[in-house]
């Protein structure tokens, strides 16, 4: 596991930053391991529900990620409507219950542009840069 970031220092410096003034509202994203897979908490019918249920308790989950890749979303967040500020950190190795895999931080001219630079570049990076392994108890 990684040192964390501080979120407080994330946005003192967001703040300070040449485009800080066209910024409107900065959104953060903080994911974090949870107990139950995923299998379980995405199924979409009783039988995946329970097939789910079965691989037990998540304890961590293995974790690491393409690092250029991440550079390149960055950048290309960065020429999204209305984004003015992307900030990134991944955590990497065994990572347990309940600690953080990662947080986003999103500064945008207004709050849509914001929520869907959020959604977009996160999405981004769960669907194509990180690789996640369960660990079951």
């Amino acid at each position: 596991m990684k040192p964390y970031p501080s979120i407080d220092a994330w946005l003192a410096e967001a703040k300070q930053d040449p485009q800080a003034s066209q910024v409107g509202m900065y959104l953060t994203h903080n994911g974090i391991v949870r107990a139950t897979p995923k299998a379980q908490v995405r199924a979409q019918n009783d039988e995946e529900r329970a097939a789910g249920e079965a691989l037990g308790s998540v304890t961590a989950v293995d974790f690491s990620y393409d690092a250029e890749g991440l550079d390149a979303a960055v950048a290309e967040a960065l020429t999204w409507p209305g984004v003015y500020y992307v900030r990134v950190w991944l955590n990497e190795g065994e990572v347990p219950v309940g600690e953080s895999l990662m947080y986003v931080l999103i500064g945008a001219d207004i709050r849509p542009h914001a929520i869907d630079a959020l959604q977009r570049l996160v999405g981004h990076i769960k669907n194509d840069l990180v690789e996640e392994r369960e660990i079951y108890a």
